[in-house]
């Protein structure tokens, strides 16, 4: 115990007991022992009558409790049942009669078994005179049942011949007479006769009759109660010790998964169901997360809960790496198959730990046109038609946040709109069962309003005014309906057309699940104090007299954090070589910052260890994803990343030397001029933040030799660390082994890392800064509308916000047709809009849609289900 508190002073051992009936004899010899060693006691009292059910809802309620290290049941023997005793975590099990310890026991396994007190009571007993145990004879009277079984295990592993028999045993006079110690397990009182007993026999008494405060060790006939109590305080020390070590941080012992390659390389989905992935428990264990910090949704895939950034937070933080791209081409270039097959080649090559963070893809694009987001080829997240379809419904829960919040604006201009101070007062503020009170929310409220009363009935009429009506103006609530579902016809929708709306329409629209504020918020937030924070901050429109009118001033954030608290979990998933991924939010790249979650990013710095590390993904060309990536997540995780992958593809080059969007026929020429200006700008646009830079070739089964060698060579000499070709997704982690390598070398490079703008700079200045020394414009334009809401959110306190540009991601400037670097632009701000509670200003720059619409032909057409196997086909 001493040495439990020197290396764990805050750490007290905990033993719960269970107890039906009032015999305390032996329970007030635990009460006095622990009271003795410095341990917690508690007791669980159940009548006598208590049925099975109820004692095995205690103990899984002690099973959940961390703060207790230990479950004794002092119960009769009739509730001893097997199903009792093994409902009692083996972890926590000190009186070592579960059948997991005792099959511990009898294999010798002594590190993860407790020996029972009493059997480890009689053991010490018979040993008491430094005799040799070695070939003594001892008989054994009632050993039925687990502790029977531990003790005949302990005897004969200390060489002893050991005799099992029933008290009304034929010969047992006989098996006495020629044993060297008798003992007595059965509850019942039973005596041996002193004439059976050869000279210096002993006889120990196990059962409850003979558990007195003190053992007679000297005499020839003892009890063990006080020696058992003794030892059972031992094992719960044990336990608490083992609970603290495993609260350390644990090595890595990760199986990879083979890959067997072929050529012609299938399709994705043939790809993934080749593979047999590990069951995410396996997984989990392997990179050394607890049983209970996971919460597994199926066989493949867990939510991973927030306490282990508490267990680990003394563990130091591995290598942060981020994967960017150049501006890419309408079909993407492939940087979350980067990604993947970066850490596979990591973990499952170079043995070294890494996790890959990304973002949940949304179904949207699934079933539109872009297709899934897990990777391609041999470098993929598996399975992927989990990954790309619902997932562990984290984007179903945002929409049904985001929905609640916009039916609670509705409802409240309505009920406003249609009643008295009065009869609003008396409806928010009802008498239950002849009591009126505010909830902590409208108490939140009044304090806003500079209202310090309790008391419902000591406001004054204009308090009960101010409290109770928002006035949001219809025409400037700002606050969208979500669906992640590509529909077109939703960009503008009237509501309040029944009857029951009593004529309050307006106009308003849905924007895709990704867009809403809420996805940016799990994206940014840091826990759950932190998202409930947010979320009631988020401004949802002004009222007449242009003022914010907040979630929390609608009284919903609270529910909003409950229909959140599930989601803010990151799901734990896999790749094709069995390497860990961390799935996690997935933030509209325009409107909001396109990354991934902080909370994913932070537990995984914690898992991969020191030396480790995290690989995560920003949405579209560098310019965008990336820049938001430094100046809005880095500012809000606190987080410093060591390396940029800048991913280039060389058909993405061609475009940008002047070629077609899609170019496949070698043109070194296209090649050339694509690497000296949008490739450049692009490496040029990480050192702005002073993160070194590796550059990535996405290597396509159509480039040739001589155009990837001179995009590798003109990548280094516009001041790329390194440039390397990667075939991950023909060769899987195999292919992307010189990536590894160059990322590895990079990663010890000194990083100057920095912010393009403090906070305390002006929004205009933030937003001249960013078009001019990412983007290359000369100079921004602002509208009137927009700098008449510069001139609000300033006013309202929200200059200090970061700033997350919305523009499209298919040029440097704000014209999609504009490749390579354009030059002698201005960039026109059309409107600037604020997400308060994400945290950040965006700026709009020329026409955002936030709803895509579906294609004449989308992917739909091809995805379908077998209802016999339930095998999903079309996906990709």
């Amino acid at each position: 115990m001493e040495a439990l508190q020197r290396s764990h002073p805050s750490l007290i051992p905990t033993l719960a007991i269970i107890q039906a009936g009032e015999d305390d004899r032996l329970l007030e010899i635990n009460k006095k022992m622990s009271g003795k060693v410095g341990l917690n006691l508690t007791q669980i009292c159940l009548p006598r009558e208590c049925t099975e059910d109820e004692i095995i809802e205690e103990v899984l309620k002690l099973n959940q409790d961390p703060r207790v290290h230990g479950v004794y049941l002092h119960l009769p023997p009739v509730f001893l049942t097997g199903r009792v005793l093994n409902t009692v975590n083996p972890e926590k099990d000190i009186d070592g009669m579960s059948d997991l310890n005792v099959g511990r026991l009898a294999r010798g396994d002594v590190s993860q078994s407790f020996t029972p007190p009493t059997a480890n009571a009689v053991m010490q007993l018979l040993a008491r005179n430094d005799a040799p145990l070695d070939g003594k004879t001892v008989v054994v009277v009632g050993g039925e049942g687990p502790l029977g079984i531990a003790l005949q295990c302990l005897l004969q592993r200390g060489g002893m011949f050991v005799h099992n028999c029933h008290r009304n045993s034929e010969g047992l006079e006989k098996q006495v007479m020629r044993a060297d110690a008798v003992v007595l397990l059965g509850a019942e009182r039973m005596d041996i006769p002193p004439t059976w007993l050869r000279p210096g026999a002993s006889v120990i008494h196990c059962g409850s009759a003979f558990l007195t405060d003190e053992c007679e060790v000297d005499a020839s006939s003892s009890g063990v109660g006080a020696l058992t109590a003794v030892l059972r305080m031992q094992n719960v020390v044990q336990s608490s010790s083992r609970w603290a070590q495993q609260q350390q941080y644990r090595p890595w012992i990760l199986r990879s998964l083979k890959l067997q390659p072929l050529s012609p390389v299938p399709r994705d989905i043939e790809i993934s169901r080749a593979q047999t992935p590990k069951a995410i428990d396996q997984l989990a264990q392997e990179i050394g997360l607890l049983q209970e910090e996971t919460e597994a949704y199926g066989r493949t895939k867990a939510k991973v809960r927030l306490s282990l950034l508490d267990r680990l937070r003394e563990q130091p933080d591995g290598k942060y790496v981020l994967v960017a791209g150049i501006t890419p081409t309408p079909l993407g270039e492939g940087k979350s198959t980067v990604t993947i097959g970066l850490v596979q080649a990591l973990t499952a090559h170079l043995k070294l730990n890494s996790f890959a963070c990304l973002r949940q893809p949304s179904q949207g694009p699934t079933f539109g046109v872009k297709g899934g987001a897990a990777g391609g080829g041999y470098a993929q997240v598996i399975p992927m038609e989990e990954f790309n379809l619902h997932l562990t419904g984290d984007i179903h829960a945002i929409s049904a946040a985001n929905n609640l919040v916009a039916a609670a604006i509705d409802a409240r201009m309505l009920h406003e709109a249609t009643q008295t101070d009065k009869a609003l007062y008396s409806r928010l503020v009802p008498s239950v069962n002849g009591v009126r009170c505010f909830s902590p929310i409208q108490v939140a409220r009044l304090r806003r309003l500079g209202i310090n009363e309790t008391d419902p009935s000591a406001l004054t009429p204009q308090e009960v005014s101010s409290f109770v009506r928002l006035d949001l103006d219809p025409a400037k609530v700002t606050w969208q309906r979500v669906v992640d579902t590509n529909d077109r016809f939703l960009r503008k929708i009237t509501v309040g057309q029944a009857n029951t709306e009593k004529g309050h329409m307006r106009e308003t629209q849905f924007d895709i699940a990704v867009a809403s504020e809420i996805m940016a918020i799990l994206a940014l937030t840091d826990g759950l104090g932190d998202m409930k924070t947010r979320l009631g901050r988020m401004v949802v429109g002004s009222s007449r007299s242009g003022q914010p009118v907040t979630a929390e001033d609608l009284g919903v954030s609270g529910a909003l954090a409950v229909l959140m608290k599930d989601a803010i979990k990151p799901t734990l998933m896999q790749t094709l070589e069995g390497t860990p991924v961390f799935v996690h939010a997935g933030p509209f790249a325009n409107i909001a910052h396109g990354n991934s979650s902080v909370l994913a990013d932070k537990l995984a710095l914690k898992l991969v260890g020191e030396d480790g590390f995290v690989v995560t993904e920003a949405g579209f060309g560098a310019d965008i994803g990336m820049e938001k990536f430094f100046n809005i997540k880095c500012r809000s995780s606190g987080l410093r990343p060591n390396v940029v992958v800048l991913v280039a593809t060389v058909r993405a080059l061609k475009m940008h030397g002047g070629g077609p969007n899609v170019s496949h026929p070698s043109n070194l020429s296209l090649v050339a001029g694509g690497c000296s200006t949008n490739l450049k700008k692009q490496i040029e646009i990480a050192h702005l933040f002073g993160v070194p830079v590796v550059v990535a070739l996405n290597v396509f089964k159509t480039d040739t030799q001589a155009e990837i060698d001179l995009v590798c060579r003109i990548a280094k000499e516009s001041g790329a660390s390194d440039a390397v070709p990667c075939h991950h997704w023909a060769l899987g982690g195999r292919g992307s082994l010189d990536l590894a390598q160059a990322v590895k070398r990079a990663s010890n490079q000194p990083n100057h890392f920095q912010f393009l703008y403090n906070q305390e700079t002006p929004i205009v200045e933030k937003i001249r800064m960013i078009a001019q020394k990412v983007y290359g414009a000369d100079d921004i334009k602002l509208s009137v509308e927009a700098q008449a809401k510069i001139d609000y959110y300033n006013q309202q306190g929200y200059g200090n916000l970061p700033i997350c540009m919305a523009k499209t991601h298919l040029s440097l400037s704000h014209m999609p047709e504009l490749k390579g670097v354009p030059t002698g632009f201005t960039l026109p701000i059309r409107d600037v809009r604020a997400s308060v509670g994400a945290g950040f200003i965006y700026p709009l720059v020329g026409t955002m849609s936030t709803m895509p619409g579906l294609p004449t032909r989308p992917c739909f057409y091809d995805i379908d289900l077998d209802p016999v196997t339930e095998e999903i086909s079309g996906l990709f």
